[in-house]
């Protein structure tokens, strides 16, 4: 006989994690990492990361607002933030659980985990959740992306509709 008591959930209690990124735009391999999340977690905080090495083509404010047009007006379950400083700060001061990294591949691995090593380091209330991204979008980025349509490639069906539409525009019309 087992001398163990099962876990039993707390259920008035929510779970919330953080899923990061610039989202530069954002993706449906992005998107498969955020559904995926709302399976596990009651919450998801989308936080926007300025990363001072990256000149993003899109403002802080439009890649809010391609965000936020992914999900129905009603969805009370995810919020878009920005995030500036540690971002393991930023989780444990919002309460969340988790930061949600996706994997694309075994490279992405030795970065991500040294990073959630050192997370974990600063903060141990908050773990690190890696999801390996859905098989149909291993392949894309932002980057990868950026540069197809850049040069006038078809990237419909790898990004949603209306980021498609902004790439679309923003490569068409002439920087001022």
């Amino acid at each position: 006989m087992s001398s163990y008591e099962p876990f039993v959930p707390d259920q008035t209690s929510d779970s919330l994690a953080v899923y990061p990124g610039t989202f530069d735009p954002i993706t449906n391999g992005h998107l498969d990492i955020i559904h995926r999340s709302l399976n596990l977690f009651d919450r998801l905080i989308i936080a926007i990361a300025s990363n001072p090495s990256k000149k993003p083509l899109f403002s802080l404010e439009e890649r809010r607002a391609m965000i936020r047009d992914c999900f129905p007006a009603g969805e009370q379950r995810v919020q878009v933030e920005d995030v500036s400083g540690l971002l393991v700060d930023f989780a444990y001061k919002r309460g969340a659980k988790a930061i949600i990294r996706g994997l694309r591949a075994v490279s992405d691995f030795d970065y991500e985990f040294q990073l959630a090593l050192m997370n974990r380091r600063i903060e141990r209330e908050v773990e690190t959740v890696f999801l390996m991204t859905g098989f149909r979008w291993i392949f894309i980025s932002s980057s990868i992306i950026k540069d197809a349509a850049r040069h006038g490639g078809d990237v419909s069906g790898l990004v949603p509709d209306h980021v498609c539409e902004k790439l679309r525009a923003r490569y068409l019309t002439p920087a001022p």
